[in-house]
């Protein structure tokens, strides 16, 4: 893609858990095509040097943010800090994941909560954060990190799969509240895609995803950033409420 494409020229992104994996490499692709970025993660070291990184590579204005997505009150911090410092916000992504894998019989409460709160009350939390300023504007562009799991569930996974099904409810509601005002929400499903929360899944069930992905490969992180980038421009603006899969062929729905 020529260094000229610069479709996101002017928008100002927000990409929670933008540190690592599929969060960074959502991260760089935006700012390549001309958004500023707030990079919102819970270890603030940590995203203020993807920060600055990435602003290097790209000359884009990039900065950490630190907060706690599965908390409102920071969620709300966290957007009046990227306002104060950019005076918009046109572009969220919802990102910010954990897993806290186990069979149900032996799944601790703690463990349902902390994922619950982390995946799916965060991207209320976040997108509550911002839909007021989004919907005074008229514009807004926001997308869900879902998963192939919330379509068609994963043993083990019950509080993940829970989760990524819910934000895919989630994305089509708030999709009809807003879309009046130029405001889409949308999300992407990826597949199996080698992350942090990848690694650790036992090879027996790697093997049995592959198996299962009529592409016969893992998908990258770049790829969903791909999907990601899209849907946040406004080459999608007539598109909303929708799941964009992105599993090599795993789930068709």
């Amino acid at each position: 893609m020529s260094n000229t494409y610069k479709p996101l020229e002017g928008r100002v992104a927000i990409i929670t858990g933008g540190s690592r994996g599929i969060g960074r490499a959502i991260a760089e692709l935006l700012a390549s095509r001309g958004a500023d970025l707030a990079i919102a993660d819970i270890d603030f070291a940590t995203a203020q040097s993807t920060a600055n990184e990435i602003s290097n590579q790209s000359g884009q204005k990039a900065i950490g943010v630190e907060v706690n997505v599965a908390d409102l009150d920071l969620a709300r911090a966290m957007a009046k800090t990227v306002v104060d410092e950019f005076g918009q916000i046109d572009i969220l992504v919802n990102n910010a994941g954990i897993t806290r894998d186990d069979l149900l019989m032996r799944m601790k409460e703690s463990d349902w909560d902390d994922v619950i709160n982390i995946n799916l009350k965060g991207a209320w939390n976040c997108s509550k954060a911002v839909i007021r300023d989004m919907m005074k504007k008229r514009y807004g562009r926001i997308v869900n990190v879902s998963s192939v799991s919330g379509q068609a569930g994963q043993a083990g996974q019950t509080n993940y799969s829970a989760s990524k099904a819910g934000l895919i409810g989630f994305t089509k509601a708030l999709a009809r509240e807003v879309a009046a005002r130029g405001i889409t929400v949308n999300a992407v499903a990826p597949g199996f895609i080698p992350t942090a929360l990848t690694n650790d899944l036992p090879d027996e069930l790697k093997d049995y995803i592959l198996s299962a992905t009529p592409m016969g490969r893992m998908g990258t992180p770049e790829e969903i950033a791909f999907a990601v980038a899209f849907l946040a421009s406004d080459e999608a603006s007539y598109i909303t409420g929708q799941v964009l899969g992105v599993d090599g062929g795993m789930v068709m729905m």
